[in-house]
């Protein structure tokens, strides 16, 4: 069975609806929530993950809930019979705050009691921070891929929080705030055609615009083609990018085998295995930016991965392997076996490649390397005064 695109890919569903019946009718609530439980499902039989935070259930004075959070989790545990049994874990990131247990209301008690103790959720705590926007920011790191609906100041947050980390923005416009506020400002400004690239971008030269349009749900849609267009566009979506940070220049003595080594191992494992796309800026594309240099530090600062390769020793390599790590982004740092690089890479736990041997087993040492080192803490320690 092919895998879909979004096969272990953390999906965040943010918003939430205004408390004014006059601004977000019931119909409309009600159309929101079938809507999220629908997609949700959909999604867990595609084998992809989630972020979901883990607070109170808020309602309004007609009772129905102005978030969507516990609506998530039960739709989680709902369709979890249906999930793919190679689905990777944790099949949901559950962040809680300062006071979580004690804001759960009792109807949802059983349900998080089920999934705490269960195999398939992550749980990440924020408690140290009683403040929504640093909640948020350990929410967004955390997520792949940002779902909007409704919502105000905090969905706009989460939203920048996502695109200044490369990660795709899907604003939905429905009726559940004010047109000027949350989601529906989103969208209204990706609706632009010169500013829907801004928030997604879609493979296979695929127009941004056109899917901005086609989510531009009206009330005459039903919920099932709701959801089948959601899937189909986050199926569409640009694979998260690996920046590779390597030799280029083809006159170079060790050219050849660093050539070999992203041709026949790296780009493979990373595409293949790890479902990323692997971006080299070596003047052979085309150019979104008048300049290269700002080209490469656009592309390196909003990628999900870099693979920086020190064999041959190019400074431009050491500019940019330590702009990944100043950003701590994920990074694998690798040699050819024997280089004598300027400093041990060793100690960075980073990975010596063969020249030499069958390329499976080359693939299968960086893959190796790759999945023990990648969830390793950053170089130097960005916590705060409060601990």
């Amino acid at each position: 069975m092919v895998r879909s695109p979004i096969f272990g890919r953390r999906i965040h569903i943010a918003g939430s609806i205004s408390g004014d019946p006059s601004v977000a009718t019931p119909d409309a609530v009600a159309a929101a929530h079938d809507l999220v439980r629908g997609l949700v499902l959909s999604l867990v039989r595609k084998g992809a993950n989630f972020v979901v935070p883990v607070d109170a259930e808020p309602a309004r004075a007609d009772e129905l809930p102005i978030c969507f959070d516990w609506i998530i989790w039960q739709a989680i545990r709902d369709g979890m019979a249906s999930r793919p049994a190679d689905a990777p874990t944790p099949l949901a990131v559950g962040v809680l705050h300062n006071k979580t247990e004690e804001q759960i209301p009792d109807k949802r008690l059983e349900l998080w009691d089920e999934l705490r103790d269960g195999p398939s959720v992550l749980i990440e705590s924020a408690a140290k921070w009683n403040m929504a926007a640093k909640r948020m920011e350990v929410q967004a790191r955390h997520g792949d891929i940002l779902i909007t609906l409704g919502g105000g100041e905090g969905v706009l947050y989460l939203a920048e929080l996502y695109h200044d980390n490369g990660r795709p923005v899907i604003p939905l416009n429905l009726p559940l705030v004010e047109a000027d506020e949350g989601s529906r400002r989103l969208h209204d400004i990706a609706l632009s055609s010169t500013r829907s690239s801004d928030f997604f971008q879609v493979a296979e030269s695929g127009n941004a615009h056109d899917w901005m349009n086609r989510i531009r749900f009206s009330s005459r849609i039903p919920t099932d083609k709701r959801v089948a267009t959601l899937v189909d566009l986050l199926e569409s979506l640009e694979r998260p990018r690996a920046f590779a940070v390597r030799l280029l220049n083809p006159d170079h003595d060790d050219f050849g085998d660093v050539e070999n080594f992203f041709e026949t191992v790296v780009q493979p494992v990373v595409e293949d295995e790890l479902g990323f796309r692997l971006t080299v800026i070596d003047g052979q594309q085309a150019y979104q930016h008048a300049r290269i240099d700002q080209e490469i530090f656009e592309k390196l600062h909003r990628s999900a991965l870099t693979i920086a390769d020190l064999t041959g020793s190019r400074p431009n390599c050491f500019l940019e392997l330590g702009y990944s790590m100043g950003r701590n982004l994920p990074t694998i740092v690798t040699a050819r076996e024997g280089f004598d690089t300027p400093f041990d890479i060793q100690t960075f736990a980073g990975h010596h490649w063969k020249a030499s041997g069958s390329v499976r087993e080359r693939k299968k040492a960086l893959l190796d390397h790759i999945q023990s080192v990648r969830n390793r803490p950053p170089m130097v320690s960005t916590a705060g005064l409060i601990t």
